[in-house]
């Protein structure tokens, strides 16, 4: 039996190369592709790149082995829309930064057809493959690929074949405190000590209980303990811990159908109110498509 000749830059072809699949699109490498030499100038980078930090050590190892072996695997790009003698890469950018510093003049490259959608859907999915993003890398890509293929929360979770809970984790961290983000990008708190401080009652007091966190090196346990207190400090106690468990499981319950932050409150009587916090309209049409809300 003749064995295939393609290769997906995804793997195995599981997983999210059947997602690309069907989507339409060929992410597949193949030896009859035909590999041409591309100028380094001549290529842009991704308009669509999720991806925001690239680190500086690997960038200089990946450097040094192109200026010794040459890049072995070709870039893929398509014709920039905005301009003929331009490229757009698709996949390889890292391949495309290196080659820079390396000082080379040109790099091999697939040429593919895509357009806008397309483009952003494949940068999405091909980035998703990748090990070293950050949480809020991944959680951006979650929210575009969301956004891009119309699909849900829990849709994303199975096709990508992770649990709800930990999609919907993630992409709470996006709302997050700009100044925290930061944080978090920069590796000074964890995505479990991010996530707690979104417990905070009071918004307000994210950023500077951040900064307190990372200056006294707590564990994510002392970050929930922290929290509770806090928390405790702010608000009357609850009348019993029962009232207290059911509306805490049922704020959870919602933050993990919305994916985003939620606030559920309940007065004496027995009533009470929902918020449903979002990052912009975009988000909020998210938010109205998971409750089948229409606007038209």
């Amino acid at each position: 039996m003749a064995t295939s000749k393609k290769k997906s830059i995804l793997g195995d072809g599981g997983g999210l190369g059947a997602l690309f699949a069907d989507q339409g699109l060929d992410t597949s490498v193949s030896n009859e592709d035909a590999v041409r030499e591309l100028s380094v100038t001549s290529i842009v980078a991704n308009p669509f790149q999720p991806r925001h930090i690239f680190n500086a050590e690997a960038l200089q190892d990946l450097t040094a082995s192109i200026k010794e072996n040459g890049v072995l695997q070709p870039i893929i790009v398509r014709h920039s829309p905005k301009d003929s003698q331009k490229y757009e890469i698709l996949a390889g950018e890292r391949r495309w930064r290196a080659s820079q510093s390396a000082g080379l003049e040109n790099i091999p490259a697939i040429v593919r057809k895509y357009t806008d959608e397309q483009m952003l859907q494949a940068s999405i999915l091909e980035n998703l493959q990748r090990e070293d993003l950050t949480p809020l890398e991944e959680a951006q890509a979650y929210r575009d690929m969301m956004t891009a293929l119309n699909l849900t929360q829990e849709q994303v979770a199975k096709r990508l074949g992770k649990a709800r809970s930990a999609v919907a984790n993630l992409l709470r961290l996006l709302n997050l405190p700009d100044e925290v983000k930061d944080m978090v990008d920069a590796g000074d708190l964890s995505m479990g000590q991010a996530r707690t401080l979104l417990g905070l009652h009071n918004k307000r007091r994210i950023v500077p209980v951040a900064k307190r966190v990372v200056r006294e090196g707590m564990t994510v346990r002392q970050v929930e303990q922290l929290v509770n207190k806090l928390n405790e400090q702010a608000e009357p106690t609850p009348k019993t811990d029962e009232k207290s468990a059911y509306l805490a499981e049922t704020q959870s319950a919602l933050e993990n159908k919305f994916g985003t932050k939620v606030n559920v409150t309940r007065n004496r009587k027995g009533a009470g109110k929902i918020e449903i916090s979002y990052l912009s309209d975009d988000d909020l049409n998210r938010i109205f498509d998971v409750l089948d809300i229409s606007l038209d």
